[in-house]
């Protein structure tokens, strides 16, 4: 149906160049969609959308909507009503009422001349039209991976199409109306295209109003078929649906987890609409596990794609058999890129890595004297060196806070590798700051120094946070370790102190460094750390460490 409105929006488009060039195009287009095989795959096409309409109509529970699956779906049920003029007096008057008036020169003159009302809703209705087959195929593409990129393109196409096609029609029918001045040009038009009689053009528009009512009755047997359907299944029992600010609903028997949390007024996240297509509207499952149905297959293959955990369902097409308390996973903004499959790191694990604080000395004072401007142009200096020179080390960059920066070593590579690479970075980064002083020797009254604290630990790992602050983030005492090392380079007025645990699981040789005993909050035994006053003194791989005179 969409391949069908784009062949008579492209030939509508031609009327910016002629009406002879609409004619011909129309001949071969017209041609295909009228022969054997173009008919049956547009009427087939057409009946088949209908009654899939009617099906989704009758498949919900609920009718609270998103606006826009509400507009897909009046758009929809509207275009049949619009259309039924247009398909009766021109493919049914042809096949049987023996004329020959669908072409455009007597079509345009009676849309811009002897009815121009009638243009009017013709044109409308290729907007109605179009709008709703651009919603349901965004509904399905925005699920696939390369949407995103190609959505700049598909929406200029989705624009400009039906602008050049709606001009064509216009221009046209302008050129058309300037002609139907003419008596002779009109009759001449008509004598070619020729009409049925007056009779047969009454009798025409009596199988269009029935068409019409045929449409309006179906889709109102199945409203009255839902309303009976949720009378029946309310004396055969109800569901309760608890979520976790303790709210409750309690749902008839068939609707589903997603339908209950629109009648509560739960903001939920669905974006394929509730088809169990794109796992956003995922919950995890307490209560009675006799109250849970089998996943579908349908289900059981997406949750298998997105690796869901045993409790783990999708809300559109759960339908509790019995009282549950559901989570939703996802927060109710999520993005279709949200259920795309996705490494089981970022849903949360427990990881051993290594982790970096690092922090601007005396930066507080040098923001003081400077213009705002100036202070963030040299973070901003700041921040890039340090971030290449972890990311060129292989570590994730984690966050910017202040004038700090945190970042994880070890999230997809081994113990050894996340600890070498943390001290390639501690080094990395004290070279380009050093760089960095020098380029911006003529702007700082004194160079900027650097704190930098290594640890290594258990973690949790995992995407933490809330709306568009969520990131890939490490939890855990490692972490504040990490931290606690940082500040204590303030102490030892170094530049890195790095845990022996972390240069141990490296496997470099710092005994040529200082030796430390710190004591950490929450742990009974002291930790044993290295300190460097600069960490660009550390060793290569494999390199003996310099000599450094024990303080």
């Amino acid at each position: 149906m969409f391949s069908y409105l784009v062949s008579h929006f492209f030939n509508h488009s031609l009327g910016l160049i002629s009406l002879d060039a609409m004619e011909a195009a129309l001949y071969w287009i017209f041609r295909f969609w009228t022969s054997w095989p173009g008919s049956i795959a547009l009427y087939g096409a057409f009946l088949t959308h209908f009654l899939l309409a009617l099906y989704a109509l009758w498949a919900r529970r609920s009718l609270r909507l998103s606006r826009t699956e509400i507009v897909q779906y009046a758009l929809g049920f509207l275009v049949p009503l619009m259309l039924a003029d247009h398909v009766v007096g021109t493919r049914v008057s042809d096949a049987f009422y023996k004329s020959n008036f669908g072409y455009y020169r007597s079509l345009l003159t009676v849309y811009f001349h002897e009815d121009t009302p009638r243009g009017v809703v013709q044109a409308v209705v290729l907007v109605v039209a179009w709008v709703h087959g651009c919603i349901g195929l965004r509904f399905w593409l925005r699920l696939k991976p390369w949407y995103e990129r190609a959505q700049p393109f598909l929406y200029a196409f989705a624009l400009l199409l039906p602008v050049c096609a709606l001009l064509g029609y216009y221009v046209a029918g302008r050129h058309v109306a300037v002609l139907a001045q003419d008596p002779a040009w009109v009759a001449q038009t008509f004598q070619e295209d020729y009409r049925p009689p007056l009779a047969d053009q009454q009798q025409l528009e009596k199988i269009a109003v029935l068409l019409r009512l045929f449409f309006i009755a179906s889709i109102g047997g199945v409203l009255l078929a839902r309303l009976a359907r949720r009378r029946w299944q309310r004396r055969h029992g109800v569901s309760r649906v608890t979520y976790p600010d303790g709210r409750f609903v309690d749902i008839a028997r068939g609707f589903s987890v997603l339908e209950a949390s629109r009648l509560l007024g739960v903001p939920h996240a669905a974006v394929c609409g509730g088809r169990g297509r794109c796992s956003t509207c995922r919950v995890r499952v307490q209560g009675n596990p006799a109250a849970l149905p089998p996943p579908s297959a349908e289900e059981a293959k997406v949750l298998r794609r997105i690796a869901a955990g045993p409790m783990v369902r999708l809300a559109c097409q759960l339908r509790p058999l019995g009282d549950l308390r559901v989570t939703p996973l996802l927060p109710p903004f999520a993005q279709a890129k949200d259920g795309f499959p996705r490494p089981g790191i970022t849903q949360g694990g427990e990881r051993e890595i290594a982790i970096m604080f690092a922090d601007l000395r005396d930066f507080t004072r040098l923001a003081e004297t400077r213009l705002p401007y100036d202070v963030v142009f040299i973070l901003n200096r700041y921040f890039a060196a340090m971030g290449h020179a972890v990311e060129e080390a292989g570590g994730h960059l984690d966050k910017f806070i202040g004038d700090g920066v945190m970042a994880l070593f070890g999230i997809e590579s081994g113990k050894r590798e996340a600890c070498r690479a943390a001290l390639d970075a501690a080094a990395l980064m004290s070279k380009r700051l050093v760089e960095l002083n020098r380029a911006l020797e003529h702007d700082l009254d004194t160079p900027l120094r650097i704190g930098i604290g290594l640890h290594f630990g258990p973690t949790i790992v995992g995407e933490i946070g809330y709306g568009k602050a969520i990131s890939l983030t490490a939890v855990g005492d490692a972490v504040n370790i990490a931290s606690r090392l940082e500040t204590a380079t303030k102490e030892y007025a170094c530049e890195l102190v790095v845990s022996e645990e972390l240069i141990d699981c490296a496997g470099a040789d710092l005994t040529a460094f200082p030796r430390h005993e710190i004591e950490i909050r929450g742990r009974r035994q002291p930790l044993a750390v290295r300190t460097l006053v600069e960490a660009r003194e550390l060793p290569e791989p494999g390199a003996p460490a310099a000599a450094v005179p024990a303080k």
